[in-house]
């Protein structure tokens, strides 16, 4: 059996990667049988630094007006390769220039339904030079 632990917070990684050992050996013994768990790291928990957040969201308010630029949005149960890069240095965000909530092709990647909006080419690259901009002054 394989599987991809996720979870929102460190801690409650650290605690599923401590108890799913326990619980699979446990449920083995309980059938007269025995189980090894074999644990290769995943992706770490993205923890975005909140300083860097708040930098990310007033230039994209700047650039685009408030209304088009959200903050707080739900955390996501992805497994995202840049989690990697916050856990060696933790001094950073991860954001999302998104498609919009409605219409069509407007749902997150790895969907079927999923259709890059190529409008998002010149405001997405106009805000990353605005944020490398700000952020170099």
């Amino acid at each position: 059996m394989k599987l991809s632990v996720r979870s929102l917070s460190r801690p409650t990684r650290e605690l599923l990667l401590k108890r799913i050992p326990e619980l699979v050996k446990a449920q083995a013994e309980s059938f007269g049988a025995t189980a090894d768990v074999n644990h290769l790291n995943g992706t770490p928990v993205l923890v975005n630094q909140e300083q860097m957040t708040q930098f990310a969201w007033q230039v994209a308010k700047q650039q685009f007006g408030e209304e088009r630029a959200i903050y707080g949005a739900k955390p996501l149960m992805g497994s995202e390769d840049f989690a990697f890069m916050l856990d060696a240095n933790p001094n950073g965000c991860y954001l999302i220039v998104g498609n919009g909530e409605k219409g069509e092709g407007s749902c997150m990647v790895h969907n079927p339904g999923y259709d890059f909006n190529d409008k998002c080419l010149v405001p997405g690259s106009t805000y990353w030079c605005a944020l490398t901009e700000a952020y170099l002054k």
